[in-house]
């Protein structure tokens, strides 16, 4: 390596080190954000988010969490607003791909210190939950149509994510080859691997396809008539969660008649929770520089579940106990992106472990100084990249009743104090979406559709403390 490119070299680090985006602690800023949301003061989250994200160049999480925080809020056009914001950034990133899928992944040897430089371009998982959320937005307007769109958007989105998947996978041999870089997961000693392995994550084909996100596409097509695209809805559904009867019974349905005029179809959706959190955890890893193995610490992202999240298991309607359906858990998806990620981020990490051990051998024998100066920075630099959106619902359960038109009464038996929830069903489909977070209790209304029994806000059923 020229003393030019060592130099150079430095120089990169020593900006990097001054660079907000290596430093800035997300998982911190999110917890304090959902702290807020947990304890029902929405505006206090909404401040705390604009705050820590003063640049006027707003990036992709920063829509994702602002528009799930309006949407507790009640605010679905506000909502809807961030959300399309943060559709445009995922469209760009789908455009990149499809112009130039060699040049997006050859993307790999550019990121020479950290991964947490990188633009954030959102999880698989995270881009097909966008256009499923902005679905349910719509369906909670009753815009059906308007969700028949997202729906679309969602099919297309797995689609390219798969394709680009499977073209990642050769790139990725390739360029551990060209590289020489051989580290493979039973090389990283005290890694939890056995959380990346276990049989929920294993049974998933992907991080990406949801079996919630395909039964509200056939949900959606059997309300629009469109019964011939239900029913790949529904059995895609039950491919991603087999032997599951809500989903069966509801294929089984599709030959059955329509409700009566003054019956209605009535979805409810419960998400709770959040989404676990990225932790970064630093072990040793034996990679060979200079022709010698030297034993190197590198970070690594883990996965750190939100343990208060409070499982669902039953609503009550007009009194009546109806069991729930688990239908997603965003902690399983997760795990999988991760699991599915891995072997990138090793090679990424290695790759970049190898290029800084042998420009500091080098300055070590020319610049002993700036050889320090480079293993200090490294050091300080060696941070894995733990963000992930960390607003979004861990778990989203359904349970479908045919109602007759005119007034109901849900209720949370999980939720000790929760208010009950008034619906008005009037239309021959209907979805209300509720989000509980502790012993919080958040849902929208809409005119004629849901109102809260006694609403101390607007949009939000709270519990005393």
């Amino acid at each position: 390596m020229t003393a030019r490119a060592l130099n150079a070299l430095i120089l990169s680090v020593l900006t990097l080190l001054t660079g907000c985006s290596v430093f800035r602690s997300y998982d911190s800023e999110l917890q304090a954000t959902n702290q807020q949301l947990s304890a029902g003061n929405v505006d206090g989250a909404l401040v705390l988010l604009e705050q820590n994200n003063s640049s006027q160049n707003k990036d992709l999480l920063y829509y994702l969490e602002k528009g799930e925080l309006l949407r507790a809020k009640g605010d679905l056009a506000a909502s809807q607003k961030a959300w399309r914001n943060a559709d445009k950034l995922i469209y760009a990133w789908e455009e990149s791909v499809r112009l130039d899928t060699a040049r997006y992944l050859a993307q790999f040897s550019s990121f020479l210190v950290n991964d947490k430089v990188r633009r954030y371009e959102g999880h698989d998982y995270e881009k097909v939950w966008l256009s499923t959320q902005m679905a349910l937005n719509l369906l909670n307007l009753n815009d059906f149509e308007g969700a028949r769109t997202e729906i679309k958007k969602t099919h297309e989105r797995e689609a390219l994510i798969t394709e680009l998947r499977d073209k990642e996978y050769l790139k990725r041999e390739q360029e551990a080859e060209r590289r020489g870089v051989r580290a493979r997961f039973k090389d990283l000693r005290g890694y939890p691997l056995e959380s990346l392995d276990a049989p929920d994550v294993l049974e998933l084909k992907n991080s990406y396809q949801s079996a919630f996100s395909h039964y509200l596409a056939g949900f959606v097509y059997e309300a629009l008539g469109e019964r011939s695209l239900a029913a790949p809805g529904y059995r895609k559904a039950a491919e991603l969660r087999p032997n599951t009867p809500l989903i069966e019974q509801n294929l089984l349905n599709l030959d059955k008649p329509e409700a009566r005029s003054d019956e209605s179809e009535v979805l409810i959706v419960l998400q709770n929770g959040f989404a676990p959190a990225r932790d970064s955890i630093r072990l040793p890893l034996p990679l060979t520089i200079s022709n010698n193995l030297v034993i190197t610490p590198l970070s690594f992202p883990v996965i750190r579940p939100y343990t208060p999240n409070t499982p669902l298991t039953h609503v009550v309607v007009n009194g009546q106990l109806h069991p729930l359906t688990l239908l997603n858990t965003t902690t399983t998806m997760s795990r999988r992106a991760l699991r599915d990620e891995l072997p990138w981020i090793l090679l990424r990490s290695s790759a970049r472990a190898v290029t800084r051990g042998v420009a500091q051998k080098q300055l070590n024998d020319d610049n002993p100084l700036a050889g320090l100066l480079l293993g200090v920075a490294s050091t300080v630099l060696e941070d894995a990249d733990t963000r992930t959106w960390r607003t979004l619902a861990d778990n989203t359960y359904v349970v479908r009743l045919r109602l007759n038109r005119g007034e109901h009464q849900i209720s949370l038996p999980d939720i000790p104090g929760s208010t009950p929830i008034r619906l008005r069903a009037e239309r021959g489909y209907q979805v209300i979406t509720i989000r509980t977070i502790g012993n919080r209790v958040f849902h929208h209304a809409t005119a004629g559709s849901t109102t809260p029994v006694t609403p101390p806000l607007a949009f939000i059923s709270r519990q005393k403390p």
